[in-house]
């Protein structure tokens, strides 16, 4: 079972897991700057950007609502 184990003592499923959660939010976070500084060059006011961080920020609500529904039923 030696090669199961990948560096850091990580088999291959645990390190994706870890992968995905960590790019993942990272990928977020930039996707919120990305809207924050659509919302400030387009002069949106905050009436606006409160729409657009909504419109635009609604993709990846699904996944972070996955995450928490999936540890309120206790599914991991």
């Amino acid at each position: 079972m030696d090669s199961d184990v990948l560096i850091f003592g990580l088999t291959i499923a645990e390190f994706e897991d870890i992968s995905l959660k960590v790019c993942f939010t990272a990928l977020i976070l930039y996707m919120l700057f990305i809207i924050g500084n659509l919302a400030k060059e387009s002069k949106a006011g905050k009436y606006g950007a409160m729409w657009m961080f909504l419109g635009l920020g609604l993709g990846f609500v699904g996944f972070v609502a996955k995450a928490f529904i999936m540890k309120l039923l206790g599914i991991e």
